[in-house]
C-alpha cells in the first residue's frame, strides 16, 4: 500500500484529501505546518508528498528542498493559481501542480500518475471479494478468474480507484478510450452494464442521474 503525506494547513481540506485517498487504497499521513512535514519525512519513507506553498513554519518552496534529496515525488497543491507560481513549482522540482479548487477525480488521476512514473504503483487492488492484480491485469472474484475484455478491465480500476465519487460518462469515455466523449454514444453504459454483472457489481456500481456512475463502497 502506498503512503502519502498530505501537507496542509487547512484541517477540512487535508481531512477531505484524505478520506478519498485513503477509499481509492493509499495510506496516508498528515502534516499541518512545514516544520512536522519535516520531521515526518526524516522519520518515515513515503511514496508521495502532497504539498501546500503557503505553509506555517516553513513553506512550500524550502520544505521542497528539503524532500528532494530523499527522492520522494511532490506534487503541489494550492490556492497560488498565477503562472508563474506554476513555472516557479515545476522548476524548483515538483512533480505535478494542482491548482484549488479541484476535483478529486483530477487529483487521483494525477497522484496515479506520478507513482506510476516512479514505478510505485501497488499491484493488487482488492474491492469487496475482488482482486485486481495491475502488474498481469488479471482479475478474480475470490478464487475464481474473471475474463474482462480490455475496456471492463480499465473501467472496474478506475471505479475502484474512485470510490464512493460521481463518475461523469465524458471522465470514463476519456480516460478508457482516450477520445472526446460526443455525448450519443451508449458504448460506456453496455461496458459498464457488461463489466457489472461478470462480477456480481450490480447494486455496488450504481447510475447517477445525468451524471453517470457510482461505485458505493
Amino acid at each position: 500500500m502506498n503512503k502519502i503525506l498530505i501537507v496542509e494547513d487547512e484541517v477540512p481540506i487535508s481531512n477531505l484529501i484524505k478520506e478519498n485517498l485513503n477509499d481509492a487504497g493509499y495510506l496516508c499521513f498528515c502534516a499541518f505546518d512545514g516544520m512536522q512535514a519535516a520531521d515526518m519525512v526524516e522519520r518515515e519513507r513515503y511514496d508521495l508528498v502532497l504539498l501546500d506553498i503557503m505553509l506555517p513554519e516553513i513553506d512550500g518552496y524550502e520544505l521542497l528542498e528539503y524532500i528532494k534529496p530523499l527522492g520522494i515525488p511532490v506534487i503541489f497543491l494550492t490556492a497560488k493559481g498565477d503562472v508563474h507560481d506554476k513555472v516557479k513549482g515545476l522548476k524548483s522540482g515538483a512533480e505535478d501542480y494542482i491548482t484549488k479548487p479541484f476535483e478529486i477525480v483530477e487529483l487521483l488521476a494525477r497522484v496515479e500518475t506520478v507513482l506510476r512514473r516512479y514505478g510505485k504503483t501497488q499491484r493488487y487492488v482488492t474491492l469487496f471479494d475482488i482482486t485486481v492484480d495491475t502488474l498481469s491485469r488479471t482479475v478474480k472474484k475470490g478464487a475464481d478468474p474473471v475474463a474482462l475484455t480490455a475496456k471492463e478491465y480499465d473501467l472496474l480500476l478506475l471505479f475502484a480507484q474512485n470510490r464512493n465519487i460521481a463518475l461523469y460518462r465524458d471522465f470514463l469515455y476519456e480516460r478508457v478510450w482516450g477520445e472526446t466523449y460526443l455525448g450519443a454514444s451508449r458504448t460506456v453504459d453496455l461496458h459498464v452494464q457488461r463489466m457489472r454483472k461478470k462480477l456480481g457489481l450490480e447494486h455496488k456500481i450504481v447510475p447517477v442521474y445525468k451524471v453517470g456512475y457510482r461505485l458505493e463502497a
